[in-house]
């Protein structure tokens, strides 16, 4: 409200407009961009929510009795009127937005933003119990996500009703598809900076094959270590050490011809190879996003960042237009199959010892991705692909991707209306769970196979 905005932005804003009446609801401006000649909505807020969304037909009755654990199908409101029982989906932890299902109309709200503030929870907190009131419901069943120690989460258990825990990267997938009314089966390629894995491990580069009552994961790109763990999110230059160490091992620490090595001391330099050879706080991941910033330190356009995605957005915007080649992934057999960007950054340390520029490394990097998708696709035979998570905000990945799917004989399928980042997770996390309620369906194969 006014008196928060006075408190703290005294010091950043020059002036303030102001009116007696309260503000009841906070909402922030949406952000937009234009990708394959569409919106495609990156913040979801003024003017957007809580428009909502439909759910397919085979969603019809989702909130009722049928659903695991919902309650009856009206219960009694706290202000003493029939409520009817719906399925209240708390997103994630980064971008936050929570849903509320009411039949086949999936309510998204405004975005909330990193729940990292007191501040910040107490509005999501405020907007999940205002959510139910505005549609006079109760929920009979809660939805979050998979990381125990997401504040969402553990608001979930608070609600007393019953909690479905839904992977982070289906419902990624999951939310596309029922943004785009589709029904399995499907190829979802999840690439994104950041979720928890059924196996532990910080996902971010996946494929899934999602069909209409569970999802596998049949590919992912080669998992490598973050030394420091969120450290790494906000130095590029960990990342780039971690890639460097799971290709070369320890020798990547004397090479003191790449710029990431050259950006840290000699102790420094000691302590991060301790860390990385003995395992400690350098979790493994098969993060897209994280892969970006590794790549972006490689060619020195950034070592440290300043907000979320910094890294990933310069590199997109070197960009050098009508590069046509790609650097190589291999891509090995397995179950799940691994791309192997191992290829890619050879060529990366190649053509930045020989002088390339950084707008000709990163075409060839985005191309190269965009081919590994294609011969995952190639390889898995579905003619249907959807593309989600933080990676797809990039413009040029999106768009190169969707030429290149349709060249290859495929039906891409990206976000438009609901935002491909964690902003969408609620609303993946809605068709989950009207996934898990279908007859032929254990909701624990929906959610982890």
């Amino acid at each position: 409200d006014e008196r928060e905005a006075l408190e703290r932005l005294h010091g950043i804003a020059d002036g303030f407009l102001v009116h007696d009446r309260p503000i009841v609801r906070h909402v922030d401006d949406s952000v937009v961009r234009v990708v394959l000649d569409r919106e495609l909505v990156l913040r979801r807020a003024r003017g957007y929510a809580p428009l909502p969304v439909p759910l397919p037909c085979e969603a019809d009755g989702a909130a009722d009795s049928e659903t695991p654990g919902a309650a009856d199908r009206n219960v009694r409101a706290p202000g003493g009127n029939e409520a009817q029982a719906a399925t209240l989906a708390l997103g994630a932890h980064l971008k936050n937005a929570v849903a509320l299902v009411i039949g086949r109309q999936v309510f998204i709200s405004q975005h909330i933003g990193d729940l990292e503030t007191r501040q910040a929870y107490a509005a999501f907190c405020r907007t999940a119990a205002d959510l139910q009131r505005l549609y006079e419901a109760k929920p009979g069943l809660v939805v979050c996500d998979q990381h125990p120690e997401y504040l969402s989460t553990k608001y979930a258990a608070e609600l007393g009703a019953p909690v479905l825990a839904v992977q982070h990267h289906y419902a990624h997938v999951a939310a596309c598809m029922a943004e785009n009314e589709l029904a399995g089966p499907v190829l979802g390629i999840a690439w994104d900076g950041t979720g928890l894995g059924t196996d532990n491990t910080i996902w971010g580069g996946e494929f899934l094959v999602v069909d209409e009552h569970s999802y596998e994961r049949v590919a992912h790109l080669r998992q490598f270590s973050l030394p420091g763990g969120e450290a790494a999110i906000k130095e590029p230059r960990r990342t780039a050490l971690g890639l460097l160490y799971a290709v070369f091992g320890a020798p990547a620490f004397l090479r003191h011809d790449l710029l990431p090595v050259r950006n840290f001391t000699d102790s420094e330099l000691a302590v991060l190879r301790q860390m990385l050879e003995k395992g400690v706080q350098s979790p493994v991941t098969s993060s897209a996003g994280r892969l970006f910033d590794g790549v972006a330190s490689l060619v020195g356009l950034r070592q440290r960042v300043r907000f979320e995605g910094q890294a990933a957005m310069e590199l997109e915007c070197a960009v050098e237009a009508g590069r046509t080649e790609a650097y190589p992934f291999a891509l090995k057999d397995g179950s799940p199959m691994v791309v192997d960007w191992e290829p890619m950054l050879e060529r990366v340390l190649r053509d930045v010892a020989q002088g390339a520029t950084i707008g000709a490394i990163s075409a060839l990097f985005h191309n190269g991705l965009v081919e590994a998708m294609v011969q995952v696709a190639q390889k898995l035979g579905q003619p249907k692909i959807v593309l989600s998570g933080g990676c797809f905000q990039n413009r040029y990945l999106t768009e190169r991707a969707v030429a290149r799917l349709r060249e290859a004989g495929f039906r891409p399928y990206w976000h438009q209306r609901v935002p491909p980042n964690d902003g969408g997770i609620a609303l993946g996390q809605i068709a989950a769970a009207m996934r898990a309620r279908r007859p032929q369906a254990r909701p624990e194969e929906v959610l982890a196979k």
